[in-house]
């Protein structure tokens, strides 16, 4: 399925993160590149014209992050939006983390 057709469902503490393997098969579904932080995080740059245009960007971000329940690290530099998504309950990667970079993609 589609990773953009997924929900994000809540992960308990003590849930494994996912394996050096099974990142790179989420990973492969991902339309653009992502940057792997230590197998524990998802990283990615976007740039923009300006200011504001970086700010329609997170705030669609920020949309998407409420719906789903899950809320990536968000850095803004004046046109350059950083998003790290990773899963703080369990302190590494999820499924989650690649739904909700699935749909970014897709703003």
């Amino acid at each position: 399925m589609d990773l953009t057709q997924k929900k994000c469902i809540p992960c308990e503490a003590g849930t494994p993160p996912l394996k050096k393997d099974e990142v790179e098969k989420y990973l492969s579904q991902l339309k653009t590149s992502w940057e792997v932080l230590e197998n524990t995080k998802i990283k990615k740059k976007f740039i923009f014209k300006d200011f504001k245009k970086a700010m329609e960007f997170v705030n669609k971000v920020a949309e998407i992050a409420e719906t789903e329940s899950h809320h990536p690290d968000i850095y803004i530099f004046y046109s350059k939006v950083e998003i790290e998504l990773w899963t703080h309950a369990i302190g590494g990667l999820s499924e989650n983390d690649f739904i909700m970079a699935s749909k970014i993609e897709e703003i």
